[in-house]
């Protein structure tokens, strides 16, 4: 470094600290750098097959995997739901979570602004006083003179923290990254309620499907219980075959009520997350039938996963965070230097202000170094250390779970496609026995034990055949959220602030 040139006028020490706020670019601390992504070309200990079984209905076709494929930012779409695209716009304009997000968002950012202003720019004051004053003359050793004056004073005040060693540039990187953080929390945010919304819409049109699978169920059975009073008046059968049959009934109408129930409560629950009270109208009915199947499933490489998680990614965030508070617990044990200078007037009078001769200034420099602190610093110092290993800790467990996620959505969508193949075999072979037993016992083959049997397999296997058709939509929607939702797709709002 070349020598600092003697000027007139410029004292020695004003010199040498601009000699130490040129080595400004030093920053004591560890410089931060991103975990390397997961050495792995799979999510799953077995591969998966090219496309799912299939099964007939809308619900059955089967679903190709395209790994490396990218997803759409508004990926709901792709069920080809008009009622569901229309309320997801309305919830997020209106969710009141995405508002407490963005607004955390803006915090971050103007937390970032004041840090800025606060700790690398000059404080510049201006100040302006009046101050009534009684003197004893004994201070002055005049014993005996008392006088009293008003002294007016204006002056403007500079003062300047040298970063020498990084400390204030650490707290805007920890600044930095906690505004990284928040953006990833606003997508989380997104993510959560476009996954909450899509899976609620399913649920409540497999609600839909149950209930009215088990109200023909009931008519049916209302109608073989009619066939069997009439046959107990002409002493065709038995009064406990009428009873049996009336208990049938009764059950059946039964798992009515608690349908109904979880159907009032996830219409409460759509109501919400469309930013709507659950007495508002307008809220649509949603049935299996209005959802397309998306029958081609992007797979992101699991080496872009890290990049793509909003949880991960806000994890990440932490621990950038951590590590700049290393830096800053590190820096403040090395000198402290600012500068300060002040300029202004004094005088008796408001006019004597504007006076050369009552001009006042000082200059000055301050070398703050720890010395002795009960160990404090260095206590700090460790802590902070161990903050960033908790972060990096905690940072490991988010990336492990997210592959978890996306390992039990792409088996759950195998499973659920074979599920479907199965139940919907085991629904048309309880629909022929039943059809079959009913016509044998008119003519007497079988006794009505037999019917009962096969109605009660008839009733589960409709049950199940709407749940299994659900869970393909369902867990669909769980790959797309655990893949990360494509909001790196969508684009960047045009009046989202710049932390610089």
């Amino acid at each position: 470094m070349a020598p600092i040139p003697r000027t007139r006028g410029f004292p020695r020490w004003c010199a040498a600290t601009c000699g130490c706020a040129l080595l400004s670019g030093c920053m004591v601390g560890p410089d931060y750098r991103a975990p390397p992504a997961p050495q792995t070309d799979r999510y799953t200990a077995a591969p998966l097959p090219e496309q799912t079984a299939s099964a007939p209905g809308a619900a059955g076709a089967p679903q190709r995997f395209a790994p490396g494929e990218d997803i759409p930012a508004e990926w709901w779409t792709l069920f080809h739901c008009e009622p569901l695209d229309a309320l997801m716009r309305q919830a997020l304009a209106n969710s009141p979570n995405i508002t407490a997000a963005q607004a955390a968002l803006r915090e971050a950012h103007e937390n970032y602004r004041a840090q800025f202003g606060g700790s690398l720019l000059p404080s510049v004051d201006a100040q302006l006083g009046a101050q009534r004053e009684k003197l004893n003359g004994v201070t002055f050793g005049q014993p005996g003179v008392v006088d009293e004056l008003t002294l007016y004073n204006t002056s403007v005040n500079v003062s300047y923290k040298l970063d020498v060693f990084g400390g204030a540039r650490r707290q805007l990187e920890g600044l930095t990254a906690q505004i990284d953080y928040q953006r990833f929390q606003l997508q989380a945010a997104y993510l959560a309620l476009t996954a909450n919304l899509v899976t609620a819409a399913v649920k409540e049109a497999s609600l839909r499907a149950q209930i009215d699978a088990t109200k023909r169920i009931a008519t049916d059975e209302e109608q073989q219980l009619q066939v069997l009073n009439q046959q107990f008046e002409l002493g065709g059968v038995a009064r406990t075959a009428v009873l049996a049959q009336q208990t049938l009934v009764a059950q059946t109408r039964a798992t009515l009520p608690p349908l109904l129930q979880s159907l009032d409560q996830v219409r409460d629950q759509l109501a919400v997350l469309a930013g709507m009270l659950p007495s508002d109208p307008g809220l649509p009915e949603f049935r299996l039938e209005m959802f397309s199947l998306p029958q081609t499933l992007p797979v992101s490489l699991p080496s872009s996963l890290v990049k793509q998680r909003p949880d991960i990614l806000a994890s990440e965030a932490l621990l950038h965070q951590a590590s700049a508070q290393v830096g800053v617990a590190t820096a403040a044990m090395y000198p402290q230097i600012t500068l300060s200078a002040s300029y202004g007037t004094e005088a008796l009078t408001p006019a004597g202000l504007f006076q050369s001769a009552n001009t006042v200034w000082n200059i000055g420099a301050n070398l703050l170094q720890p010395i002795f602190r009960g160990g404090q610093l260095r206590a700090q110092k460790r802590a902070a250390v161990a903050a960033y290993e908790q972060a990096g800790a905690q940072y490991r467990e988010t990336v492990l779970l997210a592959f978890q996620n996306v390992a039990d959505s792409l088996r759950a969508l195998d499973h659920d496609a074979t599920g479907l193949k199965a139940q919907t075999d085991a629904w048309r072979a309880a629909s022929d026995s039943l059809t079959l037993t009913r016509g044998q016992y008119r003519v007497g083959g079988v006794s009505y034990l037999a019917l009962l049997d096969a109605q009660r397999q008839y009733q589960q296997t409709v049950v199940s055949l709407a749940q299994a058709q659900a869970s393909r939509y369902a867990d669909t929607a769980a790959l797309f959220q655990a893949l990360g939702g494509g909001w790196w797709n969508a684009p960047a709002p045009a009046t989202e602030p710049t932390s610089h």
